[in-house]
């Protein structure tokens, strides 16, 4: 089995873009649409932060951000080597076939199962497109 080459700090470098992106994300650009979906008013979410719940998900997340960039460079091999891509239109074709095959079914879910909207599955999803492309871009272009 052949070693593939990962570049590590390629691989942080794509876990900070995705943790910035949720900040802005579910931050200034759609927080506010975010909370109304889920449910919760802006004195809920006030008072789980004053509780330190923040703290208690940004490491789990910051952790998970940091195994998705690892595995989506090795995503990267087959859009290089099968798909005959190089550099940022590489990333992009592993970040939306990973989206497309593993996060928007598995968070369909949600909808099905859990009552929440399409509107949030969207709102959620897009997240994970957007952060998978740019994840995929710069672990391409850093490799």
């Amino acid at each position: 089995m052949p070693i593939i080459p990962i570049n590590y700090f390629a691989v942080v470098g794509a876990a900070v873009v995705s943790i910035v992106l949720g900040f802005l994300w579910y931050g200034p650009l759609f927080g506010k649409q975010w909370i109304a979906m889920m449910g919760w008013t802006e004195e809920q979410c006030s008072d789980a932060q004053k509780k330190g719940m923040g703290a208690k998900t940004y490491v789990p997340m910051i952790v998970g951000a940091l195994i998705m960039a690892y595995v989506l460079s090795y995503s990267l091999v087959f859009a290089s080597t099968y798909l005959q891509a190089s550099g940022a239109s590489a990333g992009l074709m592993a970040g939306f076939w990973n989206w497309l095959g593993f996060i928007a079914p598995v968070i369909m879910g949600s909808v099905l199962w859990e009552g929440k909207s399409w509107k949030l599955w969207v709102l959620n999803s897009g997240y994970y497109l957007v952060s998978l492309c740019l994840m995929g871009m710069v672990l391409a272009v850093w490799q």
